[in-house]
């Protein structure tokens, strides 16, 4: 079988600390599997820079005039990780056979690359990197990063469990993803929704070598609500469901005030006032704001601005 053209698509972001490091451990391995023959001799790395504001571009620039094997694609701001991916991914579409995506901080171990490629190989057109172990990560990290894909799957969101954006896809699949149009990505979700045969492969996540994670808590809380919103309309679903329970709790204040009035044992005023206005008046607080989250994406849609704008490209 012909060895595939494969291109390495890489975001960065903020990632001089740590660029040398990726760019040596990547050449060194696309150096060997290229001599045993599993990648055609042509395939290239393509490093994103996606609005960097210190030398990561500088570095990309550099790497790219030694070394003819090395893309490097400059966005003209920071739009995204999401956004980063589609532009390597996009701009390369016609001179590849198969292209993986994965983060420039080396956490994903760059072993698990074989194993794609001989999936693909065997005739899968998709092969998601999935984490086998998540004993190195905290308690906090580990059972909300868990609870994160339980709670998108049972709302009907096809993500693959423990995956994240350390795949294998083939061009084919690459044609297809194109179709999919909207500003607020979400990766995880859309291309198990394209369908055709997909494997997977299991892989221990490694320590960051050097630098620091461009994906605190608040980043990861935010990138979780995105994936949900633009995916299920389930949590509207749950204002409906909240109006539902706010109304048989009006039932019983409503029992309650008239048991109290029979008996005789009323208090005057103050309570039966209060409560019930501040827990009505937060709940329908809480339910516009959820329909203004989606209406906003609805907003964000139609105005139909690119995902991303492309500054420079350098061998490409």
């Amino acid at each position: 079988m012909k060895p595939a053209r494969l291109l390495l698509v890489i975001p960065c972001y903020n990632e001089e600390a740590i660029l040398h490091l990726t760019y040596s451990a990547l050449k060194v391995y696309y150096d060997e599997i290229k001599t045993k023959g599993l990648i055609a001799a042509d395939s290239k790395l393509c490093f994103v820079n996606d609005g960097s504001r210190d030398r990561t571009w500088d570095i990309i620039e550099e790497l790219s005039e030694k070394d003819k094997d090395v893309m490097g694609v400059k966005l003209s701001r920071n739009f995204g990780h999401q956004s980063a991916i589609m532009a390597g991914l996009e701009n390369n579409i016609n001179d590849f056979d198969c292209f993986i995506t994965i983060d420039a901080d080396l956490q994903d171990d760059i072993n698990a690359i074989t194993g794609m490629i001989e999936k693909h190989r065997e005739g899968a057109m998709v092969v998601y990197g999935v984490r086998g172990d998540r004993s190195s990560d905290s308690w906090f990290k580990r059972s909300t990063a868990e609870g994160f894909y339980v709670l998108m799957q049972k709302m009907g969101v096809p993500v693959v469990f423990n995956h994240a954006d350390f795949r294998l896809m083939d061009r084919r699949v690459l044609q297809e993803l194109g179709n999919f149009k909207e500003i607020n990505l979400f990766l995880r979700g859309i291309v198990p929704l394209i369908g055709f045969r997909n494997d997977k492969v299991v892989y221990n996540r490694l320590e960051r070598q050097a630098g620091e994670t461009k994906y605190p808590l608040s980043k990861m809380l935010l990138f979780a609500w995105n994936g949900i919103t633009s995916f299920s309309t389930f949590p509207m679903r749950l204002v409906l469901y909240f109006g539902v329970f706010n109304f048989v709790i009006a039932m019983a204040i409503v029992v309650y005030i008239l048991a109290s009035y029979l008996v005789g044992f009323t208090v005057p005023g103050w309570t039966s006032t209060m409560l019930p206005l501040t827990f009505f008046s937060g709940s329908n607080m809480m339910a516009l704001g959820l329909i203004g989250e989606y209406i906003g994406k609805i907003y964000e849609e139609v105005k139909g601005r690119p995902r991303y704008i492309i500054e420079k490209i350098v061998n490409e």
